[in-house]
């Protein structure tokens, strides 16, 4: 009998957690959708600060926290915490640390500036998804990224990663919205992301931590490109047609699910062609 294909989900926003947006609404709709597809699926989000935790019944999992990621030679203990969307049956894995996500914003103020550490936060999120799901033991046949600040979990699993049984064959999905960032990370940031199996040269494009060339890394390494929003960053949409990858492109809210779920498994069967 074939075994259910796996999908991991990181997602920087997901309703009800945070406002609604439209990435957010994928970010709770889709893995529900692919799971009813019959599709094993697991979702990782951030623990913002303005995440309720008692109305949204979080809760901390003792046995995957505990860790400490190293991130600029400084200690940060990660925290998992998890609840459930009973609706869809579907658990929402959430990644914690007080001095990155305690704050009551995502990811600018309440002036509308971005965080000085945003770069580091970006890091300790995706390095903290993948330390997770190697504590869960579980192995993912497709991860789905959606959102800038997930993007670096493309470069860890490629080159930090790719020689770990349980990621060797995984494929990277990475949706590409319009939450560009105006200002560049911080200027150290293609240092702070060195990591075992990470070269200089893997995060060249880094050296000017702006949205594009983020952008650019995560297509770099993904195995296909999805249009999240229906108009995204010019200069990102170029380099997607340059890039040669599957790409699929931007679909409305009552055709998504089955056009992502199609893609995910043309991307499994390694089918370099458009999906339309």
């Amino acid at each position: 009998m074939k075994k259910k294909a796996r999908v991991l989900f990181v997602s920087q926003e997901v309703t009800p957690y945070l406002d609604e947006t439209p990435m957010g609404l994928i970010g709770r709709q889709l893995p529900q959708g692919i799971q009813e597809r019959g599709k094993e699926i697991r979702l990782f989000m951030p623990k913002f600060g303005l995440i309720n935790e008692r109305r949204n019944q979080l809760h901390e999992v003792i046995r995957l926290s505990g860790m400490n990621l190293i991130i600029d030679d400084t200690d940060h203990p990660l925290i998992i915490k998890v609840a459930s969307i009973q609706a869809a049956r579907m658990q929402v894995y959430f990644i914690d640390n007080q001095e990155y996500f305690e704050r009551k914003f995502t990811v600018v103020d309440k002036k509308g500036n971005q965080f000085a550490d945003n770069d580091e936060r970006a890091i300790f999120f995706c390095r903290g998804v993948i330390e997770t799901v190697k504590k869960l033991g579980w192995a993912p046949d497709v991860v789905h990224l959606h959102g800038w600040m997930t993007g670096l979990t493309a470069l860890y699993l490629k080159k930090s990663f790719k020689d770990n049984p349980l990621f060797a064959d995984t494929k990277i999905v990475y949706s590409v919205y319009d939450d560009d960032f105006s200002e560049p990370l911080h200027k150290d940031f293609a240092k702070k992301v060195m990591f075992e199996g990470i070269d200089k040269s893997d995060v060249e494009l880094l050296k000017n931590p702006t949205f594009v060339n983020l952008s650019k890394l995560a297509i770099d390494l993904a195995d296909g490109v999805i249009k999240g929003s229906a108009k995204i960053n010019s200069d990102v949409e170029k380099y997607i047609k340059k890039s040669g990858k599957p790409v699929l492109e931007f679909k409305s809210a009552d055709e998504y699910i089955e056009a992502y779920s199609e893609f995910y498994d043309a991307v499994l069967e390694e089918v370099a062609e458009m999906v339309d």
